[in-house]
Parts: C-alpha cells; sequence; structure tokens
C-alpha cells in the first residue's frame, strides 16, 4: 500500500447529489426539463440549452463500452493498481461517463461489451462508479 495519497472528488453545490447517491449505491444522472437531454458531468446549466431547469433522474446502472484503454504505467497513486481498464461508456439515460471497467481480465474487455455499475467507496463524501461485465 501506498503512502501516497489518492485524489478524491471534493463535492459542490452542483455534484453533492450525485456523490450523495453513490454512497447509498445508487447512479443519478441530471437531466434537463426543458430540452429533455440527459446530463453528465453534474451542472449547474444544460450545457445544450443553457436551461437552469435540471432534475436528477435514477439511472438504469447499465452501459455499453463505447471505448476504452489498458493503464501500464500510471501516477504513483494508482501504480500498485496497474494494468487497468479507463473507459468511456454510454449509459442508455444518454450520456457518456469515464469510468474503470473491472472484475475481468483487462483483455476480456472490449467496445460493445454490455457493463453495469458497482460502486467503490473512497471517502465518506464519496464512492466511484465503476462498471463491471454484465453476468
Amino acid at each position: 500500500m501506498s503512502d501516497i495519497e489518492r485524489p478524491a472528488p471534493q463535492p459542490d453545490a452542483d455534484s453533492a447529489p450525485f456523490w450523495a447517491a453513490t454512497l447509498e449505491g445508487v447512479l443519478l444522472v441530471q437531466s434537463c426539463l426543458d430540452c429533455e437531454r440527459g446530463i453528465y458531468y453534474p451542472r449547474s446549466v444544460c450545457p445544450f440549452c443553457m436551461s437552469e431547469n435540471l432534475t436528477w433522474n435514477l439511472a438504469s446502472g447499465r452501459a455499453i463500452i463505447n471505448t476504452f484503454t489498458i493503464v501500464h504505467k500510471a501516477p504513483p497513486a494508482f501504480a500498485g493498481e496497474v494494468p487497468y481498464v479507463v473507459a468511456l461508456v454510454d449509459l442508455p439515460e444518454g450520456v457518456r461517463m469515464l469510468t474503470r471497467i473491472v472484475g475481468c481480465e483487462v483483455g476480456d474487455v472490449h467496445i460493445g461489451m454490455d457493463v453495469e455499475v458497482e460502486f467503490s467507496p473512497l471517502t465518506d463524501v464519496a464512492a466511484l462508479p465503476y462498471f463491471h461485465p454484465v453476468a
């Protein structure tokens, strides 16, 4: 185990509901009530229509891998975890998330793979949403 402190989310007014939900094992996604588009990462205004009329919705927790990379050389705080997979996953709620893929060999990960969320506790204010292959 490294003595190097891992970076952790710092919830703010926009992201606090998202991070609080992760502690409960729940994935929330923002959406705009005016243009009806999904929004990720949490924001105070819709990036599509600039509306402030936003809400939070429970996400299905499912996704499909859009693209990924295998990390073989990582910053010191993560060096003991290599190799690992960082991926962009597409949720049916219409958003794309940057995440890690866990629960399988790195060589088994492929574009189009069905995955579902799991949460890795990090601090008393946030758990990280990672995705693993659908069984």
